[in-house]
């Protein structure tokens, strides 16, 4: 008996020795970084300008951030779409690839030569467009789909990076149509679709300076700022889990969070467990003490700023689209390099104003009186930017 019991406890321990092995095992497996291979956002140029022929070149970078493995660039294919306000008739587009690889030279038939990028190294990719034909300037944006394929010991992924280039610009000199508020005058300022190539000191720069003096205030919707930052994620790249394809159910159908990815999206963001507790306190606070919005506040500052597919203009109505970054470091920045007074607003038709973050001399009492009629819009008025010029005294 003793022999039998003395065995069975053998057997026990080594099948929990076993066990310890292999979750020590699985837990090492799932720490591992895999494929860890990312583009930046990339940079843009026009070569070429002119009412029949535009040429613009887009260079990205591609870095292998693994610690300690390879990561092979198999496979690069761009796709060029355009957006235009007018048909696409007669348009014609040509796109060429070309690797920049570091001390190789580049291919001329737009093929791409496996490469293999080591650990925190770099390469370079070049992606040349060229559009001639008729009505050019009624193109908003040429949107590159640039699909890769990795190689590594995650085994062999297909991913897409997207790129948005804005083909028209209007006018920064446009006569100015300035409207009056109690407190202030408003003055909504139209901009190009803006993209992750642009910067906010920049775009305030092209367009609002021209407009402003002393003592204005510039104000931006948070959506153009997430967009800059490259905040954006299409839909194929997020792969909704356990608690997202649940929870999404119980939110309203006009929710950004009513769909797995969308709610995915601020899990990614947040955090299962913290998602999932703010549902249940929420829940709680709303059916018991008919106490509502308590979710929103526990999930975190991107659970009201997210926009789901469809909720901004094309192309971007293809994307969901997360609240900014650092916004107080972005109004900081667009003062140090303007001079004016910033804020970065959710504002909606109806008549809620959201100040995200603004600079010291930018009153939230005005810009709620200045905002509260929705200035900007909501539909495709392409007016990102609202100049507010405080009445004199007030």
């Amino acid at each position: 008996m003793n022999i039998l019991i003395g065995l069975a406890i053998a057997i026990a321990s080594l099948g929990g020795i076993v066990l310890l092995l292999w979750l020590l095992f699985e837990w090492q497996y799932k720490t591992r970084q895999g494929n860890l291979l990312e583009f930046d956002n990339g940079a843009w140029q026009f070569l070429t300008y002119e009412p029949d022929h535009y040429r613009l070149e887009l260079l990205l970078t591609a870095t292998n951030k693994t610690r300690k493995l390879d990561v092979f660039l198999v496979e690069v294919n761009p796709e060029l779409s355009l957006l235009s306000s007018d048909s696409l008739d007669g348009i014609h587009t040509q796109v060429q690839l070309r690797s920049r690889h570091p001390n190789v030279a580049s291919r001329n038939d737009n093929y791409w030569e496996s490469y293999i990028i080591t650990p925190d190294k770099s390469t370079g990719v070049e992606i040349q467009i060229d559009i001639s034909g008729k009505n050019l300037e009624e193109l908003k944006t040429a949107w590159v789909r640039v699909h890769y394929t990795i190689y590594g010991p995650a085994g062999r992924e297909e991913k897409v990076k997207h790129c948005i280039i804005p083909l028209q610009f209007p006018d920064a000199n446009q006569r100015e149509r300035w409207r009056p508020t109690p407190d202030a005058d408003v003055l909504p300022i139209r901009t190009h679709i803006l993209s992750a190539g642009d910067t906010p000191v920049d775009v305030m720069q092209r367009y609002v300076m021209s407009h402003a003096q002393a003592g204005d205030i510039v104000t931006i919707a948070e959506t153009p700022i997430a967009i800059m930052q490259g905040n954006f994620y299409h839909p194929s790249d997020i792969y909704p889990q356990w608690l997202a394809k649940r929870l999404c159910y119980y939110f309203k159908s006009t929710s950004s969070l009513a769909t797995a990815c969308g709610l995915q999206s601020l899990i990614n963001e947040s955090g299962a467990w913290r998602v999932a507790f703010a549902f249940i306190i929420g829940s709680l606070a709303k059916t018991i003490f008919r106490v509502p919005g308590v979710f929103y506040m526990l999930a975190g500052e991107q659970a009201r700023l997210i926009d789901d597919v469809t909720g901004t203009l094309p192309p971007y109505d293809q994307f969901i689209v997360l609240g900014p970054k650092n916004p107080q470091s972005v109004v900081d920045e667009i003062k140090a390099g303007t001079g004016l007074e910033a804020a970065i607003v959710d504002v909606n038709d109806l008549r809620r104003v959201k100040v995200l973050a603004s600079t010291s001399g930018a009153s939230e009492e005005l810009l709620n009186q200045a905002l509260i009629m929705n200035p900007a819009g909501n539909a495709a008025e392409q007016t990102p930017i609202v100049l507010i010029r405080p009445n004199s005294g007030g």
